[in-house]
């Protein structure tokens, strides 16, 4: 999230660097003891300008200059909850809430290490099938070929006879044969 810190008015102390500084407006000799960002972009690279020229460029900066309006709305809805998901004031987010909106239920990373989100509009999910496929580590879209060849992985990984009778691997399968049977219905 970019820092916003609006440009200020106040004169810096006189033991800043800055009372050294020319104003950076064309044709002006002033004092540059004023800051101001040089773009939405550049928000800590700033120009320094003379108070009557600080003013003249606080009336023509316009942080969204440049973006759509539902890039505008985007920016600024995220800004009012300081970049966090939310939900509606006294409704707990269901898990599709949370897996449509913070990836946790093992999302993929690309090369650059950036969340790949999930299409929406392939499958919609309630609890039962988000949990299913938390169970088989799979990633949405989801489709037959991947959830056979995870079902075999982890029927042999957690298979009693595999696992001498242990009592862990036993309720393991029984989960697994669960999701299972929830995801084939969901693919169905």
């Amino acid at each position: 999230m970019k820092n916003r810190s609006h440009t200020s008015l106040k004169k810096p102390s006189s033991n800043d660097t800055l009372s050294n500084r020319n104003c950076e407006w064309s044709g002006c000799d002033g004092e540059g003891i004023y800051k101001a960002p040089k773009s939405r972009d550049e928000l800590n690279t700033y120009h320094h300008f003379c108070l009557t020229h600080i003013r003249e460029y606080n009336k023509g900066w316009n942080y969204y200059t440049g973006m759509s309006d539902a890039e505008v709305e985007e920016d600024v809805r995220k800004d009012t909850v300081w970049d966090r998901p939310s939900w509606p004031l006294g409704r707990k987010p269901s898990p599709e809430d949370v897996f449509n909106k913070m990836g946790c239920f093992g999302p993929e990373w690309n090369n650059q290490e950036e969340l790949n989100k999930p299409s929406i509009n392939t499958i919609k999910m309630g609890e039962r099938e988000i949990w299913a496929i938390s169970i088989f580590a799979l990633a949405v879209p989801v489709n037959s070929e991947n959830v056979k060849s995870q079902y075999k992985e982890l029927v042999k990984k957690y298979h009693p006879d595999k696992n001498g009778g242990n009592k862990e691997g036993e309720e393991k399968i029984k989960e697994i044969n669960e999701a299972y049977q929830i995801i084939l219905e969901m693919l169905g």
